[in-house]
């Protein structure tokens, strides 16, 4: 080896180690960083007669297969929750069975007020607690059908939120691709450029799950699992009209909400489409599917209350048009509109504590002329028996069966509170699976105790080069000397 090329693999060795303390460096920077993927330099022979290596490049470890898992676990992570939110929040609004503000412990006070009162029917506070009671169960009803109507709204509004998101990210992708491959073909390092779209292709693929495919140049392209192209060259645009606030008889079917449009498109936005999988598919369904199934049942549940106690067979001084104890906000419910009944669902303003307050017609008829026997309690005693009679009641989730008022009130919470469960379950396997993925992936990520101890390895090949240098100078003096 002659002094000229026993000088250049020195310098070359320097570079090369400066190189790698730079990435060792960087990678123990970002040990916690998000979306970080771990780098190493990539070292091959000078070659055409130079002695020394050559700095090819910043390599970037990355397994597609595992990244795809990972992607796969966060988005069925992600459904999970947003079913699993939904059921529990409609168990709040419902109650459970030891819950004191429950709809199944509201009717049970309602019982309970009106044994009271057929005991005493002459007394004015029994009477008025009975009517309170009989509002608190009326309201119980109708909180639980406007916080199911918050949740809709809320999961529209969801939607709107994710679809901006998604075509920001894809806009973002596109140009991270376009500076990828200006990237390439001047040279430089991209390793920067494709963590970031990565990040970016995560937060889609959190929303929509996505399947990519590499292109020229280092190059994505975007497809959703069920077929649409979300990015090739140019990305999609999608459109959503979000609404301000939803109510119960609005549907995607009769036109008055919002469905998915892919570059003017219409989109299924069921489980069966092209977008399925993902949070934005969940959130349709919630909005689309679950809250109205919940809607019917909670109408079932009104409309069933409003009937026992609307029958002039019942109360004799009801015509056949006039509202009983429980109304259509105040007026006579129509069968032919029972969708949103439970959000109107109301107690007789004549008998209400906050209207006329006039509790002596639950004893004697709420059209009564005036107040009758003080001590005739066999109106009472038919409202207990309208509560304790079957009635067939029809809905998606409770089914179709002959029901008292307490069986049904308790079907109702037991409907919620199991399909609490199977979600939260559902939650538990996708969280598992979720950890188990990540640790994976945190696995091939930047472990700091190997690249300490690549540091101590690239710091004795400095010295060695360094060394290597200092010999040759001293090598060169002594032949000046000569």
């Amino acid at each position: 080896m002659t002094i000229t090329s026993a000088l250049n693999s020195a310098m070359s060795g320097l570079t090369a180690a400066g190189r790698q303390t730079s990435v060792v460096s960087e990678n123990l920077a970002n040990v916690l960083t998000p979306g970080y993927s771990r780098r190493s330099v990539a070292l091959t022979s000078a070659g055409d007669g130079f002695a020394g290596v050559r700095v090819n490049g910043v390599q970037r470890f990355n397994d597609p297969g595992l990244q795809a898992s990972v992607r796969t676990a966060n988005t069925e992570l992600g459904v999970s929750k947003v079913q699993s939110d939904f059921y529990g929040r409609m168990v709040e609004l419902v109650g459970k069975a030891d819950d004191p503000y429950s709809v199944t412990q509201r009717l049970t006070d309602f019982d309970s007020a009106l044994i009271e009162a057929i005991s005493r029917p002459d007394s004015g506070p029994r009477l008025n607690d009975l009517s309170i009671q009989a509002e608190e169960l009326a309201r119980s009803i109708s909180d639980a059908a406007e916080g199911l109507r918050n949740e809709r709204t809320a999961a529209d509004r969801a939607i709107d939120v994710q679809v901006e998101t998604v075509n920001q990210s894809l806009e973002k992708i596109q140009k991270l691709n376009a500076k990828i491959a200006i990237s390439q073909a001047a040279g430089a390092d991209t390793v920067s450029l494709l963590d970031q779209r990565d990040l970016l292709i995560d937060q889609v693929n959190e929303i929509i799950p996505v399947k990519v495919v590499n292109r020229d140049r280092g190059q994505v392209a975007l497809f959703s699992d069920g077929g649409a192209v979300l990015l090739d060259g140019q990305p999609a645009e999608l459109t959503f009209d979000g609404k301000a606030d939803t109510l119960p008889y609005m549907t995607l079917g009769n036109g008055l909400l919002s469905g998915l449009q892919i570059n003017g498109i219409d989109v299924d936005t069921g489980p069966g489409g092209p977008l399925r999988g993902g949070s934005l598919a969940a959130n349709f369904e919630v909005r689309d599917v679950l809250t109205v199934e919940a809607q019917e049942d909670l109408d079932a549940v009104a409309r069933d209350l409003i009937e026992r106690f609307q029958d002039p067979a019942l109360d004799s001084t009801l015509g056949a048009l006039d509202p009983g104890l429980f109304t259509d906000q105040g007026a006579f419910f129509d069968p032919a509109n029972t969708v949103g009944i439970a959000n109107r669902i109301e107690l007789n303003d004549k008998v209400a504590m906050q209207g006329q307050a006039e509790t002596w017609r639950l004893r004697d008829g709420l059209n009564a002329a005036g107040p009758g026997n003080a001590g005739d309690a066999s109106l009472l005693r038919a409202y207990t028996d309208a509560l304790d009679t079957k009635r067939l009641v029809s809905s998606v989730g409770l089914g179709t069966a002959n029901l008292d008022a307490s069986t049904l009130s308790a079907n109702l919470l037991s409907r919620f509170a199991q399909s609490e469960y199977s979600a939260q379950q559902n939650v538990a396997f996708a969280q598992a699976t979720h950890t188990e993925m990540q640790q994976r992936q945190l696995a091939q990520g930047v472990d700091s105790d190997a690249e300490l101890q690549n540091l101590i390895v690239i710091e004795k090949v400095y010295q060695a080069n360094a060394r290597m240098i200092s010999v040759v100078d001293e090598l060169m003096e002594t032949l000046l000397r000569i």
